[in-house]
């Protein structure tokens, strides 16, 4: 009886991963401006949303904002760390991280990055340490969660999303020179550099901490599938236009591509840490690029607008972007 109910139990997850994905809900934020990460708390059951100079903090249950953060300009993505209460925002143009109060989301300070345009943000939890991965400075700040400078590590070209082991390795995504970089977060040096090929200009990253596979999303329109010991490519899977991040749910082993041009989320099973399949192509909205998994649910979040004609080009802005179209922000709930 036992056995019987055990495989029933595992019939029904399997089936309910592979359930017809789709947008069941969204979230209405409002406002102006661009955006790029999302986090989800799902303890806490907020999500963190970043938008142009703001971060929108959100109650995912009630679907529904709750607070603000303002002057962040720039905002690009938002780290937590549950120990300390704390959270961490980088702000790209005043080169600035942001530490703030996760229960009452009061500023707590402001610190300066080492290096220009702060993208990408994380917390390490072995060294307890916060990285923010500089754009344009080509490296990354190591702080402690009260804001002081530890190092900085050159990181030898253009760094996007990054993530962590949970054991003292951080893996980052370096877009311009189409490689990964692992760094030992306790001696804040790079340990290794790997060629992605056939990845092109990658940008988004998730990890399997279990079976140690990283995968990482490229310009090129492809998953690629690395292992995280020595960085093999293992597999591509391919995904869509303007994929720009990836995520990786452990409790029903699949990974995540967001596509923004193509307005697809592809969902993509590991059946073993060597084998990869795209389960489904989900139709999300145009713009919608990042994302961010909910860990209790397995809901995945992405922010999208609708945007208006593009102005006219002039000599100093000769590829103007469209503007969004004001109260169109939203967080799209991709549920099974």
């Amino acid at each position: 009886m036992k056995r019987t109910l055990i495989a029933l139990v595992s019939l029904a997850v399997a089936v309910s991963a592979f359930a017809a994905w789709h947008v069941g809900r969204h979230i209405v934020i409002g406002g102006t401006g661009g955006w790029d990460y999302t986090t989800i708390d799902a303890a806490a059951r907020r999500a963190y949303v970043s938008h142009g100079d703001r971060v929108e903090v959100v109650d995912v249950d009630a679907g529904k904002v709750v607070g603000l953060i303002p002057d962040t300009l720039g905002v690009h993505g938002i780290a937590i760390d549950h120990e300390s209460g704390r959270g961490f925002i980088s702000s790209g143009r005043i080169n600035m991280m942001t530490i703030f109060n996760l229960k009452t989301n009061a500023r707590i300070t402001d610190v300066k990055t080492t290096g220009d345009n702060p993208d990408a943000i994380m917390f390490e939890p072995s060294t307890k340490h916060v990285f923010t991965f500089n754009g344009r400075g080509k490296n990354a700040t190591v702080f402690n969660t009260r804001g002081k400078v530890i190092a900085t590590i050159d990181l030898g070209g253009k760094p996007e999303f990054g993530v962590s082991d949970g054991h003292g390795h951080v893996f980052v995504n370096i877009e311009d020179t189409s490689e990964l970089a692992m760094i030992d977060a306790n001696k804040n040096v790079v340990s290794a550099r790997w060629k992605l090929a056939p990845c092109e200009s990658p940008s988004g990253l998730a990890i399997d901490r279990k079976h140690h596979r990283l995968f990482t999303v490229c310009e090129n329109e492809i998953m690629a599938v690395v292992d995280a010991t020595n960085g093999h490519v293992v597999t591509t899977v391919p995904t869509g236009k303007g994929t720009d991040a990836a995520v990786f749910d452990d409790a029903r082993q699949l990974a995540f591509a967001s596509n923004g041009q193509s307005a697809t989320l592809t969902v993509i099973h590991e059946t073993s840490p060597d084998k990869y399949e795209v389960v489904d192509n989900v139709a999300t909205q145009r713009s919608a690029r990042t994302m961010a998994l909910d860990a209790k649910t397995h809901h995945i979040y992405l922010p999208a607008a609708k945007f208006g004609e593009a102005p006219a080009p002039t000599e100093k802005n000769p590829r103007p972007r469209p503007p969004v179209v004001p109260g169109s922000f939203e967080l799209l709930e991709v549920v099974p």
